[in-house]
This record gives C-alpha cells, sequence and structure tokens, in this order.
C-alpha cells in the first residue's frame, strides 16, 4: 500500500502528520499502490483490476464499487495506469475523482482467470481513507491560498478569543486532528447518525449533519451542553484543553460526553472539518445577539423611572459566542456566495427540525441575502441586531427611549494564519456601521422578513460614560461614571446603577450592588461619580469566566429623556507558570514544569490540572485535593516530542471555586 510516512503517498497528499498505519490520500489526486503477482505481468494477455468498494452493500451505480483498470480500454469512474513494473511486482496510480464519498474503503486486487474472476482475501492492512482535498481545484473545498490551506486543515494547535471586545482573552486549543483514532472517530459520528454513504461526497451535507451531531440535543450526538454552573457528572467546559479526548471518549463508549459550552463545541467541530480535510477556523463574535425571533431586536425593559425591569427583560446578549467557518464552493446557491460559510453545533435554535446551524454563507450575511440556506438570517441577527430600550408605564404600555445600533456585532475575530495573534474579520460579515452599503443591506433583510426598530429619537443632551477596567479577580475597585451635560441649562438626574454577576451567554447570576445617586450637572460641564466596588461582595456570588455587568440608567428632571450606558468588566484569573527544559530533540526525553500559587486567603478544593501539546505529549491529568491560602503547587512531568518543529504545551487548571486558569509554554524540537 505504500502508506509508510516517509514514502510519496502521504508526502504528496500531506496526510504524513497522520498517526495511523493505513493508507491516507486525498480524493482528485494520484497515489500509488504496488501489486506483486506470481509471475511477470503481460499486458497484452493479463487482465486485472485494482477494486475500491465501501459502505455496507456496494454498488457499481451508487459509485460504492469501484473496479480500476491498468489500461484506457475499459471505462471506470477512477483513472488507472501503470506507472512501473519490475520482474513480478506492477505499481499503478489511481486517481479517485474529485467528488467522490470521503471515507474508508477496503481495497481488493481481481484477476481474470481460464477459471473466472479471482479476487484477494479481505485484509484490514489494506483498508484506505480518502479524504477531502483543499489542493486539488477541481474538489468543491479547494482553498486556493497556500498560508491559508496550512493553517485551516494543517494546524493542530489553535487560539480561540473569549472575553470582552476591548479585553480580548485568549484560550489555546489542541484540536488534535491527526492523533490516533481521531479519523475513526470522524467517520463515527457519520455512521451514528445514518447519513447516507453516497452524500459523503458532499461538503455542504457533510458540514450540515455534523453540525447536527457535535451536539447531544435530538439525535445522541457527541457533547452535552450546560451552562448551570454544576458539573458534578462530567467535565466542566472550562477545563478541557483539546478535541482527542471527547472524540475518542464518544467513540468508544458511544455515549455523549459532558460536558461543553460553544467553544468546546466550535473546536471539536474543527478537530472534524481539518481532519477530512475542510479548511475551517474557529471564530469568536463578540456581544452577539440570540434567541431573538428573527425580529433583529434585543429588548432591554425599563421602569417609569429608568430603572432596568429584571423580570420583563428577557431577550440576552451574549458576551462572546464561537462558530466555525469552513471553506467550500456552494453550487446549491447563485454564483458569488461560496467560500467561507458560517457552521454553528452549539445548540441554540432548531433548523428544519434539528438543533443545527449552516452551512450559511458569509457572503450573503453581508449583504443581506439572509432567504438563502441554511440559516443566514439567524447568523445574520446575531451580528446585526439593535438593542432597544424600552421606557414601560404602570398601565403596561411600552415606548423606546433610545437604541443602540453598534452594540451587537461589536468584532469579530480569528487567529492569523501561521501567527499566534489574532485577526479581525469584523468586515467580512458587516459594512462599516452607519455606511450607506449597511443602511441597504438591512433594508434588504427586511425584505426577506426580518423586522427591526425604526424609531428615530432625540438624541439626550445628557451623556453618560462608563470607564474600561482590568480587573484581577479578588481586587476593590472604583467604577467612576462620567455624565457630561451638553446642553446649556443645568440638569439634574436620578441614577440607578446596578451591578450584577453574569454567566457570558448574558444571564444574569445574582445583583451585589445598587446606588441610587442623584447627580446636578451645570450648563456644558461635567461630573464625576465613584462607586466602590469590594470583592467581598462580588467574591460570593461569582459563577465561573467572571464577569461582572454595570447598568447605569436614569432620567433627566428636566426633560423627561432616558438616558443609559452598559459595561462588562471580565475579571481576570489567576495564571499558571508552565516552563519547559532546553534543547529538545525528537523521542529524546523532555521535562515541563507547571506551577501555580494561590492567590486568595480561602483554600482551593478538587483541583484538576491537565496538560498536553500536539506532537509532544498526549492529554495528561493531575489532581490536586487542597491548596491552601497563599500556597502553591508544582508538578513535573516527563513527555518524550514525537515530531521537530515549533509547538506548544498548554495546562488548564480547575477546581469548583476557581474556573478557567490556563498557561501555556513554546517548545522547539530539534530532529
Amino acid at each position: 500500500m505504500m502508506k509508510n510516512k516517509e514514502e510519496s503517498n502521504k508526502q504528496q497528499h500531506h496526510t504524513m502528520f497522520f498517526n495511523s498505519d493505513h493508507l491516507i490520500v486525498r480524493r482528485g489526486q494520484e497515489f500509488q499502490v504496488k501489486i506483486n503477482f506470481s509471475r511477470p505481468y503481460k499486458p497484452a494477455t493479463d487482465k486485472f483490476a485494482v477494486e475500491f468498494v465501501i459502505g455496507s452493500s456496494p454498488q457499481y451505480s451508487k459509485g460504492t464499487y469501484i473496479p480500476v483498470f491498468p489500461n484506457k480500454e475499459r471505462p471506470s469512474p477512477w483513472e488507472g495506469r501503470i506507472t512501473k513494473t519490475a520482474d513480478n511486482s506492477v505499481t499503478m496510480g489511481v486517481t479517485p475523482t474529485a467528488d467522490c464519498i470521503v471515507g474508508k474503503y477496503q481495497m481488493y486486487v481481481a484477476v481474470v482467470t481460464p477459471f473466472g474472476i479471482r479476487r484477494t482475501r479481505r485484509d484490514i492492512s489494506r483498508d484506505l481513507y480518502i479524504l477531502f482535498n483543499p489542493w486539488v481545484s477541481a474538489d468543491a473545498v479547494f482553498l486556493d491560498d497556500e498560508e491559508e490551506r496550512e493553517e485551516c486543515v494543517m494546524t493542530e494547535m489553535g487560539i480561540i478569543y473569549h472575553g470582552a471586545h476591548d479585553d480580548i482573552a485568549e484560550r489555546n486549543w489542541n484540536y488534535g486532528q491527526f492523533n490516533f483514532g481521531v479519523l475513526d472517530a470522524c467517520l463515527y459520528i457519520m455512521d451514528r447518525c445514518d447519513m447516507p454513504i453516497t452524500n459523503r461526497g458532499d461538503p455542504v451535507r457533510v458540514t450540515r449533519k455534523a453540525s447536527a451531531m457535535v451536539n447531544s440535543r435530538d439525535d445522541e450526538g457527541v457533547l452535552v451542553g450546560n451552562w448551570s454552573g454544576d458539573y458534578t457528572y462530567g467535565v466542566p467546559p472550562t477545563s478541557w484543553t483539546g478535541s482527542t479526548e471527547i472524540l475518542l471518549t464518544y467513540a468508544s463508549t458511544k455515549m455523549p460526553v459532558c460536558y461543553a459550552q460553544c467553544w468546546v463545541y466550535a473546536a471539536v467541530f474543527n478537530t472534524f472539518l481539518r481532519c477530512l480535510g475542510i479548511p475551517s477556523r474557529v471564530v469568536t463574535n463578540f456581544f452577539s445577539a440570540h434567541d431573538n425571533n428573527g425580529n433583529l431586536k434585543t429588548d432591554i425593559i425599563l421602569s417609569e423611572d429608568g430603572r432596568i425591569d429584571r423580570s420583563r427583560t428577557k431577550d440576552s446578549i451574549w458576551n462572546y459566542h464561537c462558530w466555525n467557518e469552513c471553506y467550500m464552493s456552494r453550487p446549491d446557491l447563485p454564483a458569488g456566495f461560496g467560500g467561507w460559510q458560517v457552521v454553528d453545533a452549539t445548540p441554540q435554535e432548531t433548523s428544519d427540525g434539528m438543533y443545527r446551524c449552516g452551512p450559511a454563507s458569509v457572503q450573503a450575511i453581508k449583504h443581506g441575502q439572509i432567504c438563502f440556506p441554511f440559516d443566514a438570517a439567524f447568523v445574520f441577527a446575531e451580528v446585526n441586531s439593535d438593542v432597544v430600550f424600552f421606557s414601560r408605564s404602570k398601565e403596561g404600555t411600552m415606548e423606546p427611549v433610545k437604541v443602540n445600533r453598534t452594540h451587537v456585532g461589536r468584532m469579530v475575530l480569528t487567529k492569523t494564519p501561521g501567527d499566534v495573534t489574532r485577526r479581525e474579520i469584523t468586515d467580512q460579515y458587516k459594512f462599516a456601521e452607519g455606511s450607506t452599503e449597511e443602511r441597504t443591506v438591512l433594508e434588504k433583510a427586511e425584505e426577506y422578513g426580518c423586522q427591526r426598530d425604526k424609531s428615530e429619537l432625540p438624541v439626550a443632551d445628557v451623556d453618560m460614560i462608563l470607564p474600561t477596567l482590568e480587573v484581577n479577580v479578588g481586587d476593590d475597585f472604583e467604577l467612576s461614571l462620567e455624565f457630561v451635560n451638553r446642553s446649556d441649562q443645568r440638569r439634574t438626574m436620578d441614577i440607578y446603577i446596578s451591578g450584577s454577576v453574569v454567566f457570558y451567554t448574558g444571564v444574569n447570576s445574582s445583583e451585589f450592588l445598587f446606588r441610587n445617586p442623584t447627580v446636578t450637572i451645570g450648563p456644558n460641564k461635567s461630573v464625576t461619580e465613584s462607586v466602590t466596588v469590594e470583592s467581598k461582595n462580588y467574591m460570593k456570588h461569582l459563577v465561573e469566566q467572571a464577569n461582572l455587568n454595570f447598568i447605569a440608567s436614569g432620567k433627566v428632571k428636566e426633560t423627561g429623556q432616558i438616558v443609559t450606558a452598559m459595561k462588562l468588566i471580565t475579571l481576570h484569573n489567576p495564571k499558571l507558570t508552565v516552563t519547559v527544559s532546553d534543547n529538545g530533540r525528537v523521542s529524546e526525553e523532555m521535562t515541563v514544569n507547571v506551577d501555580f500559587t494561590n492567590p486568595f486567603t480561602h483554600s482551593l478544593e478538587d483541583v484538576i490540572i491537565r496538560l498536553e501539546g500536539a506532537g509532544l505529549m498526549p492529554l495528561t491529568t493531575k489532581y490536586f485535593s487542597l491548596i491552601p491560602g497563599g500556597h502553591s503547587l508544582h508538578w513535573s512531568e516527563v513527555f518524550t516530542p514525537q515530531r521537530a518543529g515549533s509547538g506548544r504545551l498548554i495546562a488548564s487548571l480547575d477546581c469548583p471555586a476557581l474556573r478557567q486558569v490556563s498557561g501555556q509554554a513554546s517548545v522547539t524540537i530539534k530532529a
């Protein structure tokens, strides 16, 4: 099968990193097999064929049984030619079609003898995998950009962005698409949902099916979502460092794995796509609007005096949300809508009766063509909703008092190809805020049934500004609100300042601060009001991904205008320190040290540390029952790197009282 990593097949087909004993090739490109006969081959009289079979009931007409002949006399869907003969051996070149079924094939050699056709016996070592091929222009996933291809198909280590748009945090992830068993696990996912074999060559169908299968809602898929904060029966979403463990556990237990939130879904989906050869990347949208019934508005309801009415405010804006983009042509859409497509495996809304989303053309979203399949309208709302503040009178009538058109979809980020920096791609999803193109796009979206709030409201002549702060978990800090009066008269306001701990999904956990000062501002002057936030008030309410959300709202007495401001503060967690010994070489032992100091006065219990690195070390975990306040832990582990080049070791620390602590170290390995 010429399947060694050093041989031409795996080198030419970019599959040399797969940790597998089988031949793995990509469609639309020639690979070689070497056949030894009992005597030299005579082209004039000897007839033989190499047969490829996939699925449980192979048929020629369905493309699941493919005989390949060494000459052009007999037609065959896949091209065959003899590239070399020597003594009794024949080397044959086989080129699968660029739209053939992707999966695991069995291979046989059939020879015509005077007694009929004789076949080789079934032999597992002759099984081969055929994947999508982004290097060949005839393939639907062809990506004509070497740097982008290297990142979106071949790179195993990624960075997923989270936090807030003005205070971005990074999460390192080991996609591990070449690890042992991962390719089989990805094919098992397609088997598990009974996806017809004949559909498995179409990237649109494969990605749509997989977007439903990566979550466990309605189909016993890979991951169980949990946003409750209680992870007693599984691994907390913030603890995972890579996809390998998740996929291998699913394939071996055949049960959904606990637990995931949006970036875990996106990361595992990314592994699935890259493993099968579909170029893909994880994308983060900051301030992502959700569940807004396609009406392009997120409603925040205030009572008459300007205080937020939490019981009636139902829509939520996620601080960030992660999804995937995959690259493919879209023959089912008009020309120009191929390229990057959004797919999202986080179960939010059903699409055609199942929890899934996409593929939706990014180009269609940017141009407001939200009627195109699949789910473009939903993604359009995630990046384009307006935040509308309503004032609710005692009788229950609602009146819009303020519209913020720029809050949602504030920034869309992904990793820069070939680098560890971030790249902003907001302009691929929408035109500049306030531009004429943006207005045209929103009008176009309305033609397809999206409603938005048209109210043109007078702008209040008082501005309220909340500062951007960087705060560590456990710190006390000052929140200073600035009020600017742009009118020529004095202004008096009753202000309501509310601080609450929120989940990253924008859902309130508990309010820990409420102030109600009255502010008087002279004409064309500004006034600052300070509020002290003490850690003892918020620490006991903190949920993972410690986010504090401050909303200030109030009514100007003289004019009756309502003024509002919102600020999300992401508290910074302590870091893990990861250090690696120098002068690393392939197959020689190295040492990694993980250090952590508990910065709090209270103890941390049931601490789990995970450590892994693509091509460097498999996932290793360590349990510590207790780290007293102010004390440190030290853990040393020996590992043996498998591959030369530069890589990263990533570690995460997790315990019920402190989530989302991570660290990483860069390593260079010589051959």
